[in-house]
């Protein structure tokens, strides 16, 4: 087998496995609390993570069987076979979990009909940050982006947190910048370059410009001075308590703001 692609089979299994934790860990979470809005919030990003995976794997086919197996677990049918009504979300949470575990088997056996062995190697990687103006920054964080879900499904949630908010801070500095210095400043705000404004004030600007809008308001306090996470020779210090909680609201808030700087998304 060639070299290049067993790595990326790996790589896929692994991230296959990650999602499937989180899965079984929201399925747990409504088990215990059924009504819980932080756990819906959560299915929905997961589910958008797990479609976008069974995208690339299929090779962007809908009519890929791992595709079909993905949309079919939205579905309720009836004795006759006719799709009725949706589906619970922790039912929905157990059908997502089961057409991973098949992802998984397909691509262990190298069967041959996971996109991955052909299609999915042409088909380019979803590229979520186009809209920065940086042509040049656009790699770094799609890469970042990368890195930090993998860091949550491995439950880093320091690292996880502090990378998140490193793709924040640079996305809305890039929208700042194109902004204008000069213009920003004539609406009002700080003179000096923006890259050298506090995190907080840079959030603040761009929601006051209407460049984003009122997501970062559920950004935590350690998210906000995720800087603080640094130690002297670029680690990360293990003073500062970060929770899974902090980690997946700052990963919430930065798809919030994703969409505000990208509406088209």
């Amino acid at each position: 087998m060639n070299e290049s692609l067993r790595v990326q089979i790996d790589t896929y299994v692994s991230h296959l496995a990650g999602l499937i934790r989180r899965g079984r860990q929201l399925h747990d979470t409504l088990s215990t609390d059924p009504s819980s809005k932080t756990a819906i919030v959560a299915i929905r990003a997961w589910q958008e993570d797990c479609g976008v995976t069974v995208n690339q794997l299929s090779g962007g086919s809908k009519a890929h069987w791992l595709a079909r197996s993905f949309s079919e677990a939205f579905l309720m049918r009836s004795k006759s076979g006719i799709a009725v009504e949706s589906v619970a979300p922790e039912e929905i949470v157990n059908r997502l979990v089961h057409v991973l575990e098949q992802a998984i088997g397909s691509l262990s056996q190298m069967g041959g009909d996971l996109a991955i062995s052909a299609s999915s190697q042409e088909a380019p990687a979803p590229r979520r940050f186009d809209f920065v103006h940086n042509s040049q920054l656009r790699p770094v964080l799609e890469q970042a982006y990368v890195d930090s879900r993998r860091d949550f499904e491995e439950l880093h949630y320091g690292p996880a947190l502090r990378t998140t908010c490193g793709i924040l801070e640079a996305i809305v500095t890039d929208a700042l910048e194109y902004k204008g210095l000069s213009a920003l400043v004539a609406a009002g705000a700080p003179e000096g370059k923006i890259a050298d404004w506090p995190f907080e004030t840079r959030l603040v600007v761009a929601e006051q410009e209407g460049l984003i809008h009122g997501g970062c308001a559920r950004l935590p306090a350690v998210a906000r001075r995720y800087r603080d996470l640094n130690t002297a020779d670029g680690g990360l210090s293990t003073e500062v308590a970060v929770s899974e909680r902090d980690a997946r609201l700052a990963g919430q808030v930065l798809s919030v703001v994703m969409r505000d700087l990208d509406p088209g998304r």
